[in-house]
């Protein structure tokens, strides 16, 4: 059983983190991205990663980073990120 917190299992594996070209379209238009601003999906997704106000933990078969208004999904056993959604904001 692995003994470290779920942000270092996952901070230790960016290198293995990647999507495929159906989750890179998904998660342009679901983080209303402009590809020609973006155009390395991956690597943004892992600077959203290493900030250090970055929530990670997991939930069952996935990882879930949180930082400002974006939720990463990624599966915990291949590292490949499967979505990105907005968090919407409660209103007060």
């Amino acid at each position: 059983m692995d003994k470290r917190s779920e942000k270092e299992i996952l901070l230790s594996s960016l290198d293995k983190i990647h999507t495929t070209a159906l989750g890179a379209n998904r998660i342009w238009k679901n983080l209303s991205l402009d590809q020609i601003a973006v155009p390395d999906i991956v690597n943004y997704c892992k600077e959203t990663i290493r900030q250090p106000e970055c929530l990670i933990y997991q939930n069952g078969k996935n990882f879930y980073c949180e930082t400002g208004n974006i939720r990463l999904t990624i599966h915990a056993g291949n590292f490949t990120i499967i979505t990105a959604h907005k968090i919407k904001s409660l209103k007060k």
